[in-house]
């Protein structure tokens, strides 16, 4: 079987704004058919620029974008038909109720009215009851449901989610991950950008980070926090060191907590931990633990130390 296409595949993708800044350096990304995508990474990344372009809203400097085989900027009606927008910023008319810009929003896509689909799209965002609710009487998080349904009205198949919990409480941010499977299981693909890591977590089957301008890394979740996944070992010591002794220098401990503490780094898939070897050379030093436990890294700590080794 050959493989299937991506459903969206960016080449050389550049944006340099008129000041001369350069947004985005050359990226290039495919994302697969079906597949919940996170694109990660600090403010100021390219992250709402790589999707305001794919979302045909700003025109790259260079490079293409394919959406579900679509050129965005030749095709433009076709591609983006397919595309739905969730924006950061809270931007609806104020006056409308719920249920009319939503209609409306399917009506710009060319859809022909479908009550029945609106009404699903608003009962799967806890919207039903506040159809006839004028959207400035809404609050942040009903505002944010409403900007999804907008998103989903014209039965898309690509949803871009641009920092879709940015200050939303936790009921909301569940209700959202609820919706956001119920898509994929549908066939949609889901594309977010977060600063959230546990929501990329969470969430994604692949990470993409973003940093200046470019990417620095695609790769499945499960193998980034394989790859790059170190474990710790903290030791609580008896008596504080003032340092760490000369005869465990090969270790590279890092003493804390006042000198409190020993911690070990070592790394989950090499042969051996050299745990053994190190609570030996303890003993022979006469350094006394009370307690010891080990950690793991997050996807946390593996994105900061991404972007870090970056600068």
């Amino acid at each position: 079987m050959p493989p299937m296409q991506p459903i969206i595949s960016v080449t050389n993708l550049s944006k340099t704004y008129k000041s001369g800044f350069s947004a985005l350096k050359g990226v290039d990304l495919s994302i697969r058919r079906g597949e919940i995508f996170a694109l990660l990474g600090p403010n100021g990344a390219g992250k709402t620029t790589l999707i305001s372009i794919i979302c045909g809203l700003v025109n790259p400097s260079s490079g293409q974008v394919l959406a579900d085989g679509h050129d965005i900027v030749t095709d433009y009606r076709a591609a983006r038909a397919k595309i739905g927008l969730v924006p950061q910023e809270l931007t609806t008319d104020a006056f409308e109720t719920v249920w009319s810009t939503v209609n409306f929003s399917r009506g710009l896509f060319g859809k022909r009215r479908d009550p029945a689909l609106v009404e699903q799209v608003l009962k799967d965002l806890t919207l039903w009851d506040k159809r006839d609710t004028q959207i400035r009487m809404l609050s942040g998080g009903m505002k944010r449901r409403v900007l999804i349904a907008k998103a989903l009205a014209h039965e898309p198949q690509i949803l871009f989610l641009d920092e879709p919990t940015a200050g939303v409480d936790v009921e909301l941010r569940q209700d959202m991950w609820k919706l956001v499977r119920g898509l994929q299981e549908r066939g949609v693909t889901i594309i977010l950008t977060t600063h959230y890591i546990e929501e990329a977590e969470e969430m994604a089957d692949r990470i993409g980070v973003i940093s200046k301008g470019e990417i620095i890394l695609v790769e499945e979740k499960a193998e980034l926090m394989r790859k790059l996944g170190r474990k710790q070992l903290t030791l609580s010591l008896q008596e504080p060191l003032a340092s760490v002794p000369p005869a465990l220098a090969s270790y590279n401990l890092a003493l804390e907590a006042e000198g409190n503490e020993l911690v070990y780094t070592y790394d989950t898939k090499a042969e051996r931990t050299g745990i053994t070897a190190l609570l030996q050379d303890l003993s022979q030093a006469n350094i006394r633990f009370k307690d010891l436990h080990t950690s793991q890294s997050s996807l946390e700590d593996i994105f900061v130390s991404l972007v870090r080794d970056r600068r």
